[in-house]
């Protein structure tokens, strides 16, 4: 399997684990939502999704006629097939979710575990941001080194190209280190309300002896985000930036 298609795998499991979807309907999500789909047909997404059928990660259905005539409106024909996440296909997605070598940290295959991050375990998140990082750091060090070696040689166009090359991989490693702090700060966050919890917990309050039970952290997918433009400014901290594209590394 190439790593192109082992990609468009993991979205494809991925949008049918928020919900079942007709072709078309995939297609358009992994175009509109995962940039890095942009350019690709229904040539691409339908021998995969067979392989997913054929593996048992998936099932076909037919769709209902309300969805059928949506389908022909947008696409021009009838699709009757919708596609369907079984057991066996989450049970996969979430080992694939859990995964965190190398191959998460390149360019393509990090823009599509970004976009699922939200279903992503924290320990994962953590390990991909910063396996990303490095991954860059190294790229940003052999830029670096190679521009002093031909900066003579080059002309002013050709250097100004090299010029923002780096400026782009300078720019996602700042937003990782903004993300992989955040994330740092909400993991803290929860160990000590979980250690606060372990504290107190034989000495139970008001609160307690009324049957109030004190609201766990249930945002472990999601509050590792940088705060807000305003908030970050407000105590010095730089501003969230845009997300990676397929070389300047939607969310979800």
């Amino acid at each position: 399997m190439s790593r192109r298609s082992g990609i468009l795998e993991f979205a494809v499991l991925g949008l049918l684990r928020e919900s079942p979807m007709h072709g078309y309907e995939l297609r358009k999500r992994l175009n509109t939502s995962l940039g890095i789909f942009r350019a690709f047909s229904y040539g691409t997404l339908y021998p995969c999704l067979k392989s997913l059928v054929a593996n048992g990660w998936l099932i076909e259905e037919p769709g209902s006629a309300l969805e059928d005539a949506l389908a022909a409106s947008l696409a021009g024909r009838r699709a009757k097939i919708v596609y369907r996440l079984t057991a066996e296909g989450k049970e996969h997605f979430e080992e694939l979710l859990a995964h965190a070598g190398p191959d998460a940290w390149e360019d393509e295959h990090f823009a599509a575990r970004f976009a699922f991050f939200g279903q992503t375990e924290r320990e994962v998140r953590m390990r991909v941001l910063e396996g990303r990082r490095s991954r860059l750091e190294e790229r940003l060090e052999k830029m670096r080194g190679s521009l002093a070696r031909t900066r003579e040689r080059l002309d002013d166009y050709t250097l100004e190209l090299q010029r923002h090359g780096m400026e782009s991989v300078e720019r996602e490693v700042r937003w990782l280190n903004e993300l992989i702090e955040s994330e740092r700060a909400g993991r803290d966050r929860r160990g000590a309300a979980e250690t606060g919890g372990a504290a107190g917990a034989g000495d139970p309050g008001p609160s307690a002896a009324a049957g109030h039970r004190t609201p766990r952290d249930t945002t472990d997918h999601t509050d590792g985000l940088p705060r807000s433009r305003g908030a970050a400014s407000a105590e010095g901290s730089p501003s969230r930036r845009p997300g990676p594209g397929p070389s300047d590394d939607r969310t979800k």
